[in-house]
């Protein structure tokens, strides 16, 4: 997560598997890990101007998930993080097969969960990841 601008640290420790959860907390989305579509038939779908990646494949290269919009959300309550970056976040199945999907961001003060295309890429807009050990 570190070679891609993240900065992992620990948010918690799941009392049933005992495995330790770590979440990228840098102040916006890592800077190695934005202009990216949402996933490989996003990237596929586009005819031109295609970004050099796509989130979740760039995620499981990496060993590691997108968060959830319940993640998302808990990393919120430990700081203030994406108020000028955005998140691609983990997209239930039935919006994604219209060619949706979602992201987040914190904005005056407020946490935020929009909708994009899937295959839509934005300078601001990376994703956070999380990991399990």
């Amino acid at each position: 997560m570190e070679r891609t601008g993240g900065e992992p640290d620990v948010i918690g420790l799941d009392q049933i598997s005992g495995e330790y959860i770590f979440i990228d907390c840098s102040p916006e989305s890592p800077k190695e890990r934005r202009s990216l579509c949402y996933d490989r038939a996003a990237l596929e779908s586009r005819k031109e101007f295609k970004p050099v990646n796509n989130a979740i494949d760039m995620a499981q290269a990496m060993g590691i998930e997108l968060l959830s919009e319940i993640q998302y959300r808990e990393l919120q309550q430990l700081g203030v993080f994406d108020t000028k970056t955005s998140t691609w976040i983990s997209t239930p199945p039935e919006i994604r097969e219209l060619g949706g999907a979602l992201f987040c961001d914190r904005r005056y003060n407020t946490v935020f969960t929009y909708h994009n295309g899937a295959e839509s890429y934005y300078a601001a807009r990376g994703f956070r990841g999380v990991l399990r050990v």
